[in-house]
């Protein structure tokens, strides 16, 4: 074999070996780690050229506008009248030159942010990246930038968080590092900086917090106000939750710990700091009167249920107009001055009239809508709006859910009956209520007033609270709680699951139980309530709703019962301060324990409002009792609420509306009066003469005839007439009546009972030991009408006519 063909033979052999031993596949040929690391490489310098075009591109900017603070305008419904305008009052921004911060204080701001600021050039490629990857995947507005790029973003761009916004701040960050001295760049984020509270700046912030100038700013105080600027809406002490409260601490700690580090700080002088609590918040001025209530409750709703946050409405630039209609607020407000606040000596040394709150919320059922609110007597007095303060109980307001609860979920008592407003309860006061979860629990009634047997209509007519605690254990207190949370009530995690609930135990607010009531009259459509009508920023919009999505509220039938039980509240129970001829009203009063506070809520087809009186120290931040206020004694909600109520009502409905509730009752729900008793059976007259009586032991008592009373009357009740026989040391009552075929009288003896009839007319005579308090009781009945003749120690009063009399 020559040369060649040993050559060719090798060559055939390998190709065989290949063909049989793992090699190369054809990816691995594709991706070899010169061709990766040129492609890493050749990214590398593409971006590196488009990051020197962005550099070459983009030029440090106009400071932007936004950077200032605005004014936000407040109007009323009309869209027209300003209720006030905030952000550009006594804490607008108001920059100050570095001379004028404290050095240590500027440091504070250094250990917080960015303890390498006077050492790198304006970005922090690390922190960057991670900022870059969490927006790119979307896991939230989180970055390490340092406080160059944060004063760029503050003055230069805008918050949002975009890919292109991070780039062209790495961009002006370099440039503003490389144009202007820390010292300056310092500054201006410490000028440019949202604090909270309104402020923008360290000269605002520390007017709004220490009531000083930035330059009167200890050490401590400044760190509180840097560690600020994480969260500044959380993170005010006297505002904030528990877990902030804890992480503001933190962070205070961490910047002054930073400072030691730093050397800017010795360790003892660090170890004898104290946390420097803040001053309360100090309103503009703007605020007065109800305009700050007002405000504060429409910024708490963009915040809360718009997703807007703080420091976007301190930018100001918004138009918001509120569903407060001027003449129903108005007419809110001389309610309350003239049903309880010209009744208080707020000046006199009684504290008890100067520890009064009173508080209200008016919502329109129809639409949500809240039309009028009343925070108290001056915003810029009392910083605590009692319209949606939630630290007291709603009491028996809240009472109406529990029966509601019953009615949808179809519930039943104890011995099986399904719950209606004619369902019979033991009303006995202190009674232990039975069935599961009860637990022995046995609430005393007003007064400790027993009331024996009473169907559900009453017991709310009288607010009776042994029957309420039976009724949430037979419906099941989760079922109860639902259906609050469905007619507009707010979960603030206190509701519990005691028999106590039914009483209303929970906190609440007049707004919430607004919401309650306002659902209540839109036949179970849950309402939640908006003060806001409209915010409009110059590129966004808000118009909230009044209403919950459709299926979040209870059956129409079940709300409607409801309503037909309140009314008779109204008409016949602790309601009746309200009832008027001029407006058709259901409601239901409510004082809690100890009268810390009293309660009416109740609604028209056309309004729904809450009014709430709250016992809180004047002195003290504490809550204290209502009775002896205004020089009476307890304070009920049939008092002072109910008469502030049905003053706004008539008011807000121009004196008066025809406008009737149209119900949908369930069938056999709604309360039915019992029947009138039956007349008694009547007897043919006997033929048989009467056996002679037995005398008397004693001689007959014979009243002295100058000094009686008596009334006479006929067949028709005609005529009235009234005297009063007193002899010797004897008083007594006498009420008579003679009636013919359709009248009845009634005459009571005190030692002998007797029955005498005759053709056509039915007469009964009772005695007996202790009737009337007197010696001599008859009853004389006939078919249609009734008296009462009480027999004391000869003194006479004779009803007559076509109604009861009761003596």
């Amino acid at each position: 074999m020559g040369r060649a063909d040993e050559r060719r033979a090798r060559q055939s052999g390998g190709s065989r070996r290949a063909a049989g031993a793992p090699g190369k596949s054809g990816i691995r040929r594709l991706f070899t780690w010169k061709k990766v690391l040129g492609t890493f490489f050749g990214l590398c310098l593409l971006a590196m050229g488009a990051f020197v075009a962005l550099y070459m591109a983009i030029d440090i900017p106009e400071g932007n506008a936004s950077a200032r603070t605005q004014s936000n305008v407040y109007k009323y419904s009309d869209g027209k009248t300003v209720i006030a305008r905030t952000g550009s009052g006594e804490y607008a921004r108001e920059n100050v030159s570095l001379d004028k911060i404290p050095k240590k204080v500027q440091t504070t701001f250094v250990a917080a942010e960015n303890m390498s600021f006077y050492d790198d050039h304006g970005i922090d490629f690390k922190g960057t990246a991670r900022g870059l990857l969490n927006t790119f995947s979307g896991k939230g507005k989180q970055g390490g930038s340092t406080i160059t790029q944060q004063y760029v973003k503050n003055y230069y761009l805008t918050p949002e968080q975009t890919v292109t916004r991070k780039l062209k701040e790495l961009v002006i960050s370099l440039k503003v590092d490389q144009k202007y001295e820390k010292d300056d760049i310092l500054l201006g984020y410490i000028n440019t900086s949202y604090y909270g509270r309104g402020a923008a700046g360290i000269q605002a912030a520390a007017q709004a917090y220490y009531r000083k100038d930035a330059d009167k700013l200890t050490v401590e105080e400044g760190a509180y106000l840097a560690a600020l600027l994480q969260a500044p809406s959380s993170y005010d002490v006297l505002n904030a939750t528990p877990t902030n409260k804890r992480l503001v601490m933190e962070r205070w700690n961490y910047v002054l710990d930073n400072m030691v580090e730093m050397g800017a700080l010795q360790k003892a002088e660090r170890a004898a700091m104290t946390f420097p609590m803040p001053k309360p918040v100090q309103p503009n001025r703007g605020m007065k009167g109800q305009a700050g209530y007002l405000i504060e409750a429409a910024e708490q709703q963009l915040k809360v249920r718009e997703g807007l946050t703080e420091k976007e409405l301190a930018a100001g630039g918004w138009t918001i107009t509120l569903n407060i209609d001027k003449d129903r607020q108005k007419a809110l407000e001389k309610a309350v001055d003239r049903q309880l606040e010209s009744k208080l000596d707020r000046r006199s040394k009684k504290k008890v009239d100067r520890n009064v709150q009173a508080g209200g919320t008016s919502v329109d059922p129809k639409t949500g809508a809240v039309v009028a609110l009343y925070g108290g007597a001056d915003y810029l007095k009392h910083q605590i709006s009692n319209a949606t303060r939630t630290d007291y109980q709603p009491a028996s307001t809240f009472k109406p859910a529990v029966f509601a609860a019953a009615l949808e979920q179809g519930s039943v008592n104890q011995d099986g009956e399904k719950i209606t407003a004619n369902t019979i309860y033991s009303g006995k006061s202190r009674r232990p209520v039975v069935g599961e979860g009860g637990g022995g629990y046995a609430p005393q009634n007003e007064d400790d007033k027993s009331y024996g047997d009473i169907d559900v209509q009453e017991a709310t007519d009288k607010s009776v609270n042994s029957v309420f605690a039976q009724m949430i254990v037979d419906v099941g207190a989760k079922h109860v709680k639902q259906t609050a949370l469905k007619l507009g009530m707010q979960d603030r995690g206190d509701f519990g699951a005691s028999p106590a609930m039914a009483l209303g135990t929970m906190k609440a607010n007049t707004m919430d139980m607004a919401a309650m009531y306002a659902s209540l009259a839109a036949h179970g459509k849950k309402v939640v309530p908006s003060i806001v009508k409209t915010a409009e920023h110059k590129d966004r919009t808000i118009e909230p709703k009044g209403f919950a999505a459709d299926g979040q509220g209870i059956s129409r039938q079940a709300a409607d019962t409801v309503t037909s039980v309140l009314e008779h509240v109204v008409q016949e129970g602790t309601g009746r301060a309200v009832s008027s001829g001029k407006y058709h009203a259901a409601g239901k009063t409510g004082t809690s324990e100890n009268n810390r506070s009293a309660w009416f809520a109740g609604y028209t087809p056309e309004l729904a409002t809450a009014i709430g009186i709250f016992g809180e120290d004047a002195d003290k931040p504490r809550q204290t009792t209502l009775t002896g206020a205004a020089g009476g004694g307890r304070m009920n909600g049939s008092s002072f609420p109910a008469r502030i109520w049905a003053d706004y009502t008539l008011g807000a409905l121009d004196g008066g509306s025809d406008a009737k509730f149209d119900l949908e009752i369930k069938d056999g729900a709604a309360w039915e009066p019992p029947p009138p008793p039956p007349p008694p059976e009547t007897k043919p007259p006997e033929t048989k003469a009467p056996e002679k009586p037995e005398e008397p032991e004693e001689p007959e008592h014979k009243p002295d005839p100058g000094k009686n009373q008596g009334q006479d009357q006929g067949q028709a009740n005609q005529g009235k007439d009234q005297g009063q026989n007193q002899g010797g040391d004897h008083q007594g009552q006498n009420q008579g009546q003679n009636q013919g075929q359709a009248n009845q009288g009634q005459n009571q003896g005190g030692d002998h009972q007797g029955q005498n009839q005759g053709q056509n007319q039915g007469g009964q005579n009772q005695g007996g030991d202790n009737q009337g308090g007197g010696d001599h009781q008859g009853q004389d009945q006939g078919q249609a009408n009734q008296g009462q003749n009480q027999g004391g120690d000869h003194q006479g009063q004779a009803n007559g006519g076509a109604n009861d009399g009761q003596w």
